[in-house]
């Protein structure tokens, strides 16, 4: 008899399943029960303060112990794979973050989506699924969305219903509860990997070619100020950790973002990390004010994780006063919209500023705008890299050195295209040449179909 059939005639006092477990074992609220029993046992039989410390082999005995015990008491066995998978739960809700974690640890998983307590989305490849994984109720999934805030010192109630986190691995973690979200706790993770992304793994995977990557590499060493704009979830914090591992080691770089997400590759890394203001409404400390403050302590470059509000004004100031090689990324449909968006965000912190000398500052201050798109097929690419060439009366300037064509769809459903050089020189390519850098000529003539 399988442990459902037990649980039936046991604590379920013989109601039906309704969901799954782990392994695809039908599941059900008997199966909440027996697990909270055991997690009581374990209560009362451990010191809870030293379980972070336990050795992992050491916790999965005690918990076996307990599983055990608890079966007995309730009048039902559980075979090996039984045990092995109570003990497996019971250790995720311990030391982890419940029936999530094996989602965490899931490396093809890009973004994990928790639509209250019944609903648990992951995307693969670009395609969201629904998971057979769900939580006891509502307050199950606000206790893991507690663990996940309190551990990086950010709170979420009903007077501040929404909070931005991270994981221990960086992973970008938003949470919204009631009143605000009507049905139930939503959670949406986006994911980073447990081995972080290489160029190479772009390259391989056409979303950026080689010859693009080589010129990338000449601006960053030659110290150009870059934006990196795109839609959610198109691969620009990604791009960003990715490109900065070609900024010199010997550099000093100052990092400025609202929850930390950025994985340097540099030893020499200050990061810094806006607060929210406590329950008292104190006690805030603001982008804007972090980048001020990075201004004295002696960067070489400065990159703000995501630019989106009154900061902006201040990180064009540092590009503009010696900190060359600044990178920061920001949310737009292409990289003229970039600069609209960039200057719409300059004039809220700085509303007496002229249009023409703003446009101005903005033209003299980025040199390069990356775009990226997230295709319907799923895949991320970069559409275009654009350089900001200066004024042309009161507009600024800029011309598209690589994009991507689009041709079609193909049989398979992905997305053709073609990426290629539009023929219009770099104008920073003397520029590169005072620092030693010198670009291959037939990377500007690049022609490179994919899809197909």
């Amino acid at each position: 008899m399988s442990l459902v059939e037990r649980l039936k005639g046991g604590i379920n006092e013989g109601k039906p399943p309704d969901c799954k477990l782990p392994g695809g074992r039908p599941d059900m609220s008997a199966y909440y029960k027996l697990k909270n029993k055991v997690h009581s046992r374990l209560v009362e039989t451990l010191d809870l303060g030293s379980i972070p410390d336990l050795p992992k082999e050491t916790l999965e005995d005690s918990i076996g112990e307990a599983v055990t015990e608890v079966a007995i008491k309730e009048g039902f066995p559980l075979n090996k794979n039984e045990q092995d998978a109570l003990v497996s739960d019971v250790l995720n809700e311990i030391r982890g973050l419940g029936p999530i974690e094996p989602l965490i640890r899931d490396d093809t998983v890009q973004d994990i989506l928790v639509n209250t307590f019944e609903h648990v989305y992951v995307e693969r490849e670009g395609v969201l699924e629904l998971t057979p994984i769900r939580f006891r109720d509502n307050e199950h999934l606000m206790q893991i969305i507690d663990k996940i805030v309190s551990s990086v010192g950010r709170r979420i109630d009903e007077s501040s219903p929404m909070v931005d986190a991270r994981l221990w691995d960086g992973s970008r973690v938003n949470a919204i509860i009631q009143p605000v979200a009507l049905d139930g706790p939503i959670l949406s993770i986006r994911r980073f990997g447990y081995r972080p992304l290489r160029i190479e793994d772009l390259v391989q995977r056409r979303s950026i070619p080689a010859e693009i990557v080589e010129y990338l590499q000449a601006a960053i060493r030659a110290k150009l100020n870059m934006l990196i704009s795109g839609g959610t979830g198109s691969g620009k914090t990604t791009l960003l950790n990715i490109l900065s591992a070609f900024i010199p080691s010997s550099e000093r770089v100052v990092t400025i973002e609202d929850s930390a997400e950025l994985q340097l590759q540099q030893a020499h890394v200050a990061r810094l990390e806006s607060r929210p203001p406590n329950v008292e409404g104190r006690g805030e400390i603001t982008l804007r004010s972090l980048v001020r403050n990075s201004l004295r302590m002696r960067p070489d470059r400065i990159i703000v994780g995501e630019v989106r509000g009154a900061e902006a004004l201040d990180m064009l100031q540092a590009m503009n006063t010696g900190h060359q090689g600044s990178m920061s990324t920001i949310h737009a449909n292409t990289p003229r919209d970039a600069l609209s968006r960039l200057e719409i965000m300059v004039r809220m912190g700085a509303l007496q500023i002229s249009e023409g000398a703003l446009r101005s500052l903005m033209a003299s201050a980025v040199n390069i705008v990356v775009h990226l798109e997230r295709l319907s097929d799923g895949k991320r690419r970069l559409l275009s890299v654009s350089e900001v060439v200066g004024m042309e009366g009161e507009v600024i300037a800029m011309q598209e050195v690589f994009v991507f064509e689009r041709r079609g769809v193909s049989s398979s459903g992905r997305i053709r295209g073609e990426f290629k050089a539009t023929g219009a020189p770099s104008i920073y390519v003397e520029h590169m040449k005072q620092y030693g850098i010198t670009i291959d000529p037939a990377v500007f003539k690049l022609q490179k179909p994919v899809g197909d």
